[in-house]
């Protein structure tokens, strides 16, 4: 629920109509928002992946790492960016965050291929997927917010706003899928427990 909250926060962040209307410290914040969100929903995963699940550990703690860094990147984000060291500090956590996510992303698609096949393994190969592409759409959203040398203009602001949509978007989808698949395991568990 918390990784979804969160993928809300950046969908709408990058919605153009919302950046055009709101106030620039409004949007800044939507961002920091959603990255606290990530963070919690990322450390609170980990604390509950069995020690057993080597892959699904690292993902775990690498994705940790990752919302960590987008935690840095937007709460600098909402300081003057006409400043250099600010400008480095954004760009610099957001690729960062981008390539833990992906990181992340693929340990999460090894684990779920490594794992048996069962009830709710489709959904968890849906959800790994989308997460996957997610963090591809976030890291080109960060290879495409460089900046301009001595401005505070994005390189390509159209695609910062699309990847970010996009990725959230995946995001949302892939914390949507979860209660599905945590549903059909535990209907599963409860059928051959009672057998």
């Amino acid at each position: 629920m918390l990784f979804g909250l969160g993928s809300a926060c950046f969908a709408v962040g990058s919605l153009p109509l919302f950046v055009a209307r709101a106030a620039p410290g409004v949007v800044a914040w939507t961002f920091v928002v959603g990255s606290v969100l990530f963070t919690t929903a990322a450390a609170s995963q980990l604390a509950g992946t069995p020690r057993d699940a080597r892959l699904d550990r690292w993902a775990g703690l690498v994705q940790l790492v990752g919302t960590v860094c987008f935690n840095v990147s937007t709460l600098a984000a909402t300081r003057d960016l006409a400043a250099l060291p600010a400008r480095r500090l954004v760009w610099a956590p957001d690729v960062y965050g981008s390539v833990c996510f992906l990181v992340a992303s693929v340990l999460a698609c090894a684990a779920v291929r490594r794992a048996a096949a069962g009830p709710g393994r489709s959904v968890d190969r849906w959800v790994a997927a989308l997460n996957l592409a997610g963090s591809i759409a976030f890291g080109a959203a960060a290879v495409a917010a460089r900046y301009v040398a001595g401005t505070t203009e994005e390189t390509n602001a159209a695609l910062v706003n699309a990847g970010t949509f996009a990725g959230a978007v995946c995001f949302l989808a892939g914390a949507a899928l979860l209660p599905v698949g945590s549903a059909r395991v535990a209907r599963a568990a409860s059928r051959s427990g009672a057998e």
